[in-house]
């Protein structure tokens, strides 16, 4: 796409494009329409393609005429981004055919294997009674990733739920009133009370949050992009404990229940 780096070359394969068409009463302003542009611009375009000898006009205004080398330059043009076109469609065709996943035995080209999710990971088995399968692509030894096809069935991924415990700001006194114990006891074995089995992840957002999970010697697994991370936790049905301060609650409440995510928002404000 070397053709296409510098500014406006794109600009002027489309102009010179539309010209070829051979339309008699083509002007700037029906060019500004299709190409998105302003008319000034497709202006200074045609004056820069004249210059080239790339078309030919009256006095810069209509009807254009694209030259011999203006052809050769679109169709030139035209294969370079024809070639480029091809190479992604053949890597987003890879893509759609072709999944990894890890594999829990040693597999050979041509296995058929069971598939499923655990700790947010796709899992792949010799194990055929799952509800979702696939036929492994290249030989791989157990505990490495193998490339698989044919995906069929649906892989199954528990419902998961997310407990955002708030924390309040610096200026009503942050950790110094926030009740330790609750969140402790959230963390160790009360989740349990709010239908999670588990916690996957714990997720903490701002200064204070972190100040306590380290006080609490419990772990942060998501400290940045941490809304968008757990929707993507969620997608994979992991379950999140989130540590938000103050307001910061709101938004990421808001946003994960219109992803459709259940969401218990507890206070630990003493």
């Amino acid at each position: 796409m070397e053709v296409f780096k510098k500014r406006g070359a794109l600009t002027h394969f489309q102009i010179l494009s539309e010209i070829s068409k051979q339309e008699p009463h083509l002007k700037q302003k029906d060019l500004a329409q299709r190409l998105g542009i302003t008319i000034q611009a497709v202006s200074e375009n045609i004056k820069t393609l004249t210059e080239l000898g790339y078309i030919t006009s009256k006095e810069g205004r209509a009807p254009y005429k694209i030259t011999q080398k203006g052809i050769l330059k679109v169709k030139k043009d035209a294969i370079t981004l024809k070639k480029y076109s091809d190479s992604v469609l053949e890597t987003m065709n890879y893509y759609k055919s072709v999944w990894p996943a890890i594999a829990t035995d040693d597999l050979k080209e041509g296995d058929e294997v069971g598939l499923f999710m655990e700790n947010g990971l796709l899992y792949a088995s010799l194990n055929t009674d799952e509800s979702a399968c696939a036929d492994v692509l290249f030989d791989c030894e157990k505990g490495f990733d193998v490339a698989l096809s044919n995906l069929r069935g649906t892989i199954d991924i528990k419902e998961s739920s997310v407990i955002i415990i708030t924390i309040p700001p610096i200026k009503q006194g942050g950790s110094k009133i926030t009740d330790l114990d609750k969140i402790k006891e959230i963390y160790d074995e009360k989740h349990k009370e709010f239908g999670l089995n588990q916690i996957d992840r714990v997720a903490a957002i701002g200064t204070i949050a972190h100040a306590v999970a380290n006080n609490l010697n419990i772990p942060v697994d998501i400290e940045f992009a941490v809304t968008d991370s757990i929707l993507s936790a969620h997608r994979k049905g992991l379950n999140v404990l989130l540590l938000a301060v103050g307001d910061m609650t709101k938004n990421i409440s808001k946003k994960l229940e219109e992803n459709n995510v259940k969401v218990t928002v507890i206070s630990a404000i003493k």
